[in-house]
């Protein structure tokens, strides 16, 4: 009987128990209905709608794309995001998503509901249970965990939500790609595209195993994984992953055991509008675009904006440069002025130049170019704006502070010290600028970009802002009004004696009377060809004499120079200021047979699906014939041959060893057809040299940042010295790479030339017409 008794109670127990299990049971799984319905239904915050959901808002950087298919770099304020497709995603990088982040990722809708309950009863000791949908869906409408119970509760509730809709809606390929193009991988990394260039300097595509695990270990927290700060913490995770990708067999055990010794080798690329190549460059895009939008509103208005943002649509803005020729450019002109500005700090020492850098000026004029730099500076307007008093400003610029500034002889041309920053603005004056342009003549198309030695230290770009006297490199305009107007040829010949234009001529007020650089006259006879290669400056006296300063003015206009120039004889030896970009389209006129091509810079424009928002419009004009166009190229042969440009092509018999100081790279031998012409203006304030081959004219300046910044005499302070060497420079690693095309050969001579440029012809008709050669000695071809 007692027996029958327990037993009744030990069923009535159990009974209990499983009565309350299913209770527990099905109020648990209610409870989780319950959530799943009230998210639905929008009670824990609003959700997205079919339309959100089809079309997330994220913000795109816009992309500058090279000629040859490179990324320059990107417009962002701060999200520094490209998309990439699906299929530029390498297969290791989403092997290593799978396998870290969510094995049954390609079995379950959107909630791996194994790895819930896991996370519940062991507490996620062994796991969490976030999908790669779910992760996603925090990413893009979620938002940062919240560190409270009940509102971690109510965001995983919506994630659940967010992410079953987000599997009805996309496939599993494009939801791998949309959450790899929006987590931020940080140091301005948003999005594997950014992360893949910045880290490792690579495409996406061209990811190794060991680095796609890196990023992928990122994606946890990429704060706490930042290989920068935290390099053995991010190569231990970086581990992990590889044991995922071989647990999962993914890659073999001994792979995976190679690979875990192997160091996390970065590659890091800061992409900043203040670093990375064409800097310059990019800031004038900048402005062209923002100009562009100004003109080119929105097909449809958007809700927000009815204007384009580079900084979040995500346009991709197709350029002409071309990113080898850009970064040969960049590195030819840093490798020369490096040794250039050596010499110049030789040359303004203390003892050798008590008004360093400044030459002939007086005390007081210094200090009023220091004192408009002083009032001109980030740091007076930054003071000013905030209500700081004159004096306050002017004792802040009297004391010192720790800053870091450009220096040619450190590594990354940067070093710490301590100065005041009135002391920075005299420093910062000591340092000689320059600025080059290189231009395919026959499309325009701008293939190379400098406006300075350092976008970060020097903002201010000498190709298109900047605007100098043309010193010599001004003179084949005014040779090319002669041989357009007066039918002269190269071979024919003026004196070189002393010549005046007088009073009242051609806008004179007062005699000119023009003297050659070396202050002497030979007497002898010039070709128009010996003449311009050596810049005789009373030979071109007499041609603007001749044709008239209304001419030359006339075809300068033509060429696309737009500055007012004065209708004055002096005009003939570069008065005029021209920046680098319109001298570079000028030039191309005449390799491009007579035709002037505006420069561009933009071929295309596209927003982020594709469609094509601007296409370029070729701007030309005929300005000269064929054969004046030819005629002048001839010329300019002859600087090269025999003229300024000579150390292009020869080794000197003089003292290598000096040229070699003045001239980086020297010698460069040269051998192809060039043209081209250098330029030294008064004080050797400017260097210029244009120089040419038959697909590429490139303009170099160089010169202090005011005009009493210079030289003291033209061994290093002539155009040839201080320009032509970064030409040469330039053109040396271009002719390396030969997939290029930058032509050898000569220039093309128009079928029926009407113009004789053959002057040994000239030299063998007079040699008939005289009983000697010496009669010839007057006269130098």
């Amino acid at each position: 009987m007692a027996k029958k008794t327990v037993k009744k109670k030990n069923d009535k127990g159990f009974f209990k128990f499983i009565k309350w299990f299913w209770i527990l049971f099905a109020t648990g799984i209610l409870s989780v209905a319950l959530l799943f319905l009230l998210a639905s239904w929008g009670a824990f915050g609003k959700l997205p709608t079919f339309e959100t959901l089809e079309n997330p808002q994220t913000n795109l950087a816009s992309e500058i794309i090279s000629s040859d298919g490179r990324t320059l770099g990107k417009f962002y304020l701060n999200d520094n995001r490209t998309d990439v497709s699906y299929n530029d995603l390498p297969k290791n990088l989403v092997d290593a998503l799978i396998a870290s982040e969510d094995i049954r990722f390609h079995e379950h809708s959107g909630i791996d509901w194994y790895g819930t309950l896991r996370a519940l009863f062991f507490l996620g000791k062994r796991g969490g249970a976030s999908t790669i949908t779910q992760q996603l869906a925090r990413q893009l409408f979620v938002g940062v965990r919240s560190r409270s119970k009940f509102e971690t509760i109510k965001q995983k509730a919506m994630e659940w939500v967010i992410a079953t809709q987000l599997e009805r809606s996309y496939t599993k390929e494009e939801i791998i790609k949309m959450y790899l193009n929006i987590y931020d991988f940080g140091n301005n990394a948003d999005g594997i595209r950014s992360a893949s260039r910045i880290y490792f300097g690579k495409e996406p595509k061209d990811l190794k195993t060991e680095e796609s695990a890196m990023l992928v270990g990122m994606l946890q927290n990429s704060s706490l994984y930042n290989p920068l700060r935290r390099e053995e913490l991010t190569w231990k995770k970086r581990n992990i992953v590889l044991s995922q990708l071989a647990k999962y067999d993914y890659i073999s055990e001994s792979e995976k055991d190679s690979l875990q010794t192997s160091d996390i080798n970065l590659n890091y690329n800061p992409e900043s509008h203040r670093e990375g190549i064409a800097t310059y460059f990019r800031m004038y895009l900048q402005g062209f675009m923002n100009r562009w939008i100004k003109k080119n509103p929105k097909p449809t208005l958007d809700d927000e904006r009815d204007q384009w943002n580079i900084y979040l649509d995500g346009l991709k803005i197709y350029t002409t440069i071309d990113s080898r020729m850009q970064q040969n450019a960049e590195d030819a002109l840093a490798e020369h002025m490096k040794n250039l500005q050596a010499e110049f700090f030789h040359q303004n020492t203390p003892e050798r130049n008590p008004t360093a850098p400044f030459l002939e000026l007086s005390q007081e004029e210094i200090d009023g170019i220091v004192e408009k730099a002083m009032k001109n500076s980030a740091r007076w307007k930054k003071m000013k704006t905030a209500g700081s008093s004159e004096k306050e400003i002017r004792e802040s610029f009297t004391k010192p502070a720790e800053m870091t500034v450009f220096d040619w002889n450190s590594d990354s041309q940067e070093k710490d010290t301590v100065m005041t920053p009135l002391d920075s603005i005299r420093y910062y004056k000591t340092f000689l600028r320059a600025a080059m342009m290189s231009m395919e003549p026959q499309t325009g198309h701008v293939k190379a970009w400098v406006g300075g030695i350092d976008y970060k230290h020097f903002q201010y770009d000498n190709v298109i802002q900047g605007a100098r006297q043309a010193g010599s490199t001004f003179k084949p305009f005014v040779y090319a009004a002669a041989i357009d107007q007066l039918r002269l040829s190269p071979c024919d010949s003026l004196p070189d004696t002393q010549y005046c234009i007088e009073t009242l001529k051609h806008g004179n007020m007062e005699p000119w009377c023009p003297k050659n650089s070396d202050g002497k006259y030979s007497g002898r006879m010039y070709t128009l060809k010996h003449a311009l290669a050596n810049s005789v400056n009373t030979v071109t006296a007499q041609l603007i004499d001749r044709v008239g300063p209304k001419s030359v003015v006339s075809i300068v206009k033509n060429l696309g120079l737009t500055k007012e120039i004065p209708e004055v004889p002096s005009i003939a030896l570069g008065t005029p200021d021209f920046n680098v970009y319109e001298m570079v389209g000028a030039y191309g006129t005449f390799v491009n047979e007579g035709v002037y091509v505006k420069p561009v810079m933009v071929t295309r424009i596209e927003d982020k699906n594709g469609t094509v928002l601007y296409e370029y419009v070729p701007e030309t004009k005929d300005v000269l014939s064929k054969d004046v166009a030819y005629a002048m190229v001839d010329l300019m042969k002859g600087v090269t041959e025999g003229g300024s440009g000579t150390r292009l092509r020869h080794t000197f018999a003089t003292n290598q060893t000096v040229y070699k100081e003045i001239v980086t790279g020297y010698p460069y031998e040269f051998a192809n057809p060039i043209a081209g012409k250098t330029g030294t203006t008064q004080n050797q304030s400017d260097g210029w040299f244009m120089g040419m081959v038959p697909n590429l004219v490139t303009g170099v300046w160089v010169g202090g940042e005011e005009r009493s910044i210079h030289f003291r005499g033209l061994k290093y302070g002539q155009g040839a010295s201080m320009a032509l060497p970064i030409w040469g420079l330039y053109m040396r690693k271009n002719y390396t790479n030969k997939e290029l095309g930058i032509s050898e050969e000569d220039f093309l001579e128009p079928e029926e030339l009407s113009i004789n440029v053959d002057c040994t012809k000239v030299k063998e008709e007079l040699q008939k017409e005289v009983d000697s050669e010496d009669d010839l000695d007057d006269l130098d071809f």
